[in-house]
């Protein structure tokens, strides 16, 4: 499957079957509207990747469908404007609501192929400008050399192969997005859009509109499902969905179609999820905040990113990406780090993981002065002599995170010291914090500690 939709607008039958005859002899999905109310009714059944729509029509003409488009929610792809009764003014009026192109009848076939393959790539460029971003920064796949990454990788790439769901989990910062961007870019959608939302920055009144889209007062929004037709639907902390949108997800992804807010006919898509969390959602299960059945619907295959600390011989090759990217990108001054920095490093708890590296990065590099970067600086950027550690690797860096995030930082360095200083009792735990023994093996499971061990 290319993925690609093309929507041919013309009220000539004989232009529109061989418009179609053509592109289908392309593998391109091809569907046909005969005037301006059956291109509307297309655009309402499913977003298309292209449309090609001819200016003169019995009903609407193209360029009025054009403005009616652009004043919705903007073109909702790509349209190449063809017309056999072309001027000048036609085509600029139609660049100016945003056509991608125009073309005269009768059509070359040769522009005609050339013009939809480069609009088409115009419309996938724009889908994925933020993953564009990371791929000019060089920022291909996940870094390290150690054997925990080398093995990481060659897991998602065998996971890449099956067009199947996968849930990642990790440690706030972990990488769970590079994870799950790499996973798209070698696996068997890597030609179509990657489209990323994090749950948590939606307002819960808007996240089904948001991931599904709306039919409402005639104007049709097409949702992130629609959007990442054909490629990858990514779910940051996907924990943080509210229960109603959890409902309309899981009906998604068990019958591949989905109702738009305010909707009355189903839309099908081809779409491959991937989901992230950083919370247990197990246990989230157990209280009511999350759906089991939504959970078993996620998790076909698990992808479990260790925290930083877990793969230390990485660092030095970290922190030398970060500061090439920060002189690439920001223009800020070349700096590298000593040996003895780079060891202190090495020891270094990282609550925050990979996104507390990069941040620390760019604060010595904008701050700092001098070639090197020193031990005494680094233990001056950590807050060693500032503020020391307050127990078992909670450091200053803990002030830097979120505050739900630094809760559960704490939460877990002070379950972990108690649960010590009680012997591994979980009932003198319980004692120790205040807590009832139910509510204690929740958190416990939720933190990822496992009191057997401690």
């Amino acid at each position: 499957m290319t993925g690609n939709y093309v929507l041919v607008v013309d009220d000539e039958p004989d232009i529109r079957n061989l418009l179609k005859e053509i592109l289908e002899d392309e593998h391109y999905e091809v569907d046909t509207a005969e005037n301006g109310e059956a291109a509307r009714q297309a655009l309402r059944a499913r977003r298309p990747d292209l449309i090609m729509l001819d200016i003169w029509m019995p009903d609407v003409d193209g360029i009025t469908l054009l403005k009616e488009w652009s004043e919705q929610d903007g073109l909702p792809c790509p349209v190449i404007v063809m017309s056999g009764h072309g001027t000048v003014e036609t085509a600029v009026e139609a660049t100016r609501l945003g056509a991608y192109d125009f073309i005269e009848k009768p059509i070359s076939l040769a522009k005609l192929l050339v013009t939809v393959e480069r609009a088409l790539e115009t419309g996938k460029l724009r889908r994925e400008n933020v993953g564009l971003k990371r791929r000019a920064a060089g920022f291909e796949e996940p870094l390290g050399r150690s054997p925990v990454m080398q093995t990481l990788r060659d897991q998602v790439r065998r996971i890449a192969q099956h067009d199947t769901r996968v849930l990642i989990t990790g440690e706030p910062g972990s990488g769970k997005q590079t994870f799950a961007r790499f996973l798209h870019n070698v696996g068997t959608r890597r030609d179509g859009p990657f489209v990323e939302v994090n749950v948590g920055t939606i307002a819960r009144e808007n996240s089904a509109r948001e991931l599904f889209g709306s039919e409402e007062d005639d104007t049709t929004r097409y949702g992130l499902f629609e959007q990442a037709n054909g490629g990858t639907l990514f779910l940051n902390e996907v924990a943080d969905m509210d229960l109603q949108t959890q409902a309309r997800l899981q009906s998604a992804l068990e019958s591949r179609s989905f109702m738009r807010v305010g909707g009355s006919e189903p839309v099908r898509v081809d779409v491959r999820v991937i989901a992230a969390s950083h919370r247990d959602l197990e246990a989230l299960i157990e209280d009511n905040e999350f759906r089991e059945d939504l959970y078993y619907n996620l998790n076909v295959v698990p992808l479990a990113i260790p925290p930083l600390r877990e793969h230390p011989d990485d660092i030095p090759d970290l922190l030398e990406f970060y500061i090439n990217q920060c002189v690439t990108q920001e223009n800020l001054h070349y700096r590298h780090f000593s040996t003895a920095a780079q060891n202190r490093l090495r020891n270094h708890a990282w609550p925050g993981n990979v996104r507390e590296l990069k941040n620390l990065v760019q604060r010595l590099l904008i701050l700092g002065g001098g070639q090197e970067i020193s031990l005494e600086e680094i233990e001056r950027a950590l807050g060693s002599h500032a503020q020391p550690a307050l127990v078992d690797g909670l450091s200053q860096t803990v002030f830097e995170l979120p505050l739900r995030e630094a809760r559960e930082q704490f939460e877990k360095v002070y379950l972990e010291h108690q649960l010590r200083a009680s012997g591994g009792s979980v009932g003198k735990l319980a004692k120790l914090a205040g807590m009832e023994r139910t509510n204690l093996y929740r958190k416990l499971r939720a933190l990822g500690i496992d009191p057997k061990q401690s």
